[in-house]
């Protein structure tokens, strides 16, 4: 499996530079290019990431409908708007603290909604640890995106949140990535998208801590470069950790999900539930914590049980 990378950063995007070959006239495709644009075309994937949030709370809630979903660490929040533009009455919450981002969504995805669909949709710019309403049916965290956070405790505390920020039956959904070549130092990961190369590189990591930095670059044809459009600084956690932890916060059950196997060895898209896997140089899965023990065919968004 390849590995996707995060979502845009909560930092700034001090470290972003485009470099040109000596000589070139104008502006070169580097200084013209929209990073978020670049993300969204390289990386993102709303409609699946809408898609298997409709399973993972259908196969823990039988045939009960999700009508709300929390976007943490939502950055231009592509996936809130996917949520309510795909069926009538559903809400979605999208938490970041960086401004930009939201700014960037609101312009680019928020105003191809319709009217009404964008009164389905709320923002809130604060610490993804707050505690709000409405009570989210899905809550997720996608992209790698809690990865930064460095202590035990602080994952701990954001797991808490999470949990009383979901609605009886609510699923937690996180995306997780591993493997010894996410440990290899100074690997590039290039891919070539519709106008333009993206590269994602792994910059240090160290084992002690499993504390890694990585970076988001693009490539154009006209021998340009966006290097470290995106920087991450991040832990990386391991699967026992996380279901240890959520187990810790109070979830019910946490399951993983692992891709199939096509039969050259490439995911299938097809995503189920399992306690075992072949290691993968470089793997990518699902873990999904439930609230409750029991099923709910009724759920009550503001959080009453």
């Amino acid at each position: 499996m390849s590995i996707p990378p995060p979502p845009p950063p909560r930092s700034s995007n001090k470290d972003k530079k485009g470099t040109s070959k000596k000589g070139s006239k104008g502006p070169t495709k580097a200084e013209r290019a929209d990073r978020y644009a670049l993300y969204l075309k390289a990386v993102q994937d709303p409609d699946h990431e809408v898609e298997f949030f409709e399973q993972a709370y259908r196969e823990a809630n039988g045939s009960a409908e999700p009508l709300v979903l929390r976007e943490d660490f939502c950055g231009t929040f592509a996936v809130c708007c996917k949520w309510v533009a795909g069926k009538a009455g559903r809400r979605s919450l999208g938490v970041d603290l960086d401004a930009e981002p939201l700014a960037w969504g609101k312009k680019h995805h928020l105003e191809k909604l319709t009217v009404e669909q964008q009164k389905r949709v709320t923002l809130v710019q604060d610490d993804v640890r707050k505690v709000c309403s409405p009570k989210a049916d899905v809550l997720a965290a996608q992209n790698f995106s809690f990865y930064l956070f460095m202590e035990r405790k602080e994952l701990l505390a954001y797991f808490k949140a999470a949990r009383r920020n979901l609605a009886p039956g609510g699923v937690m959904v996180l995306d997780m990535m591993g493997g010894p070549d996410c440990l290899l130092e100074d690997q590039n990961e290039p891919r070539k998208c519709d106008g333009f190369t993206y590269v994602w590189r792994t910059e240090t990591v160290n084992p002690i801590t499993n504390i890694s930095e990585h970076s988001i670059g693009f490539k154009f044809k006209d021998g340009s470069k966006l290097e470290r459009a995106f920087s991450y600084r991040w832990r990386l956690w391991s699967i026992p950790e996380v279901r240890d932890l959520l187990e810790e916060a109070g979830f019910a059950r946490v399951d993983v999900y692992w891709e199939g196997e096509g039969d050259e060895g490439e995911g299938d898209g097809n995503w189920k539930i399992t306690t075992e896997a072949a290691m993968d140089p470089s793997w990518l899965c699902y873990v999904v914590a439930r609230r409750d023990h029991e099923a709910v065919t009724t759920v009550d968004h503001e959080g009453k049980a």
